[in-house]
């Protein structure tokens, strides 16, 4: 059975970086989403399989997080620089077989969720 395992989440204060992994048993595209408390789970970014792929990102995190990959480990991460309070959220890691993707139900592996909580 496939298994996303994520790690590196913490408490971290604003303006401060974290780096979320996820650890998946094959090559998959993949994705990490966050649920905040009170709110619906929201897209975060994205990666294709191959390396070197293409990436998506959401508007309220470009320019501040990077998406990458490690075939080798088949581990997927996420590079959160400068954060904010309203990245608070619990962060869940996604897994496809096919193109990445910016839609949530188009997901149909997931991790456990790590938390992230920034204070100001």
């Amino acid at each position: 059975q496939v298994q996303l395992v994520e790690s590196g989440g913490g408490l971290v204060q604003a303006g401060n970086s974290l780096r979320l992994s996820c650890a998946a048993s094959e090559r998959y595209a993949m994705a990490w989403f966050r649920q905040a408390p009170g709110k619906e789970r929201e897209f975060v970014a994205a990666i294709s399989w191959w390396s070197g792929g293409i990436t998506y990102y959401a508007d309220s995190v470009k320019g501040r997080f990077t998406i990458s990959r490690d075939n080798a480990q088949n581990t997927v991460y996420l590079q959160m620089n400068n954060l904010k309070p309203e990245d608070t959220a619990v962060y869940y890691c996604a897994a496809r077989r096919v193109a990445a993707t910016v839609r949530e139900n188009e997901y149909d592996i997931w991790g456990q969720g790590t938390q992230v909580t920034v204070s100001s």
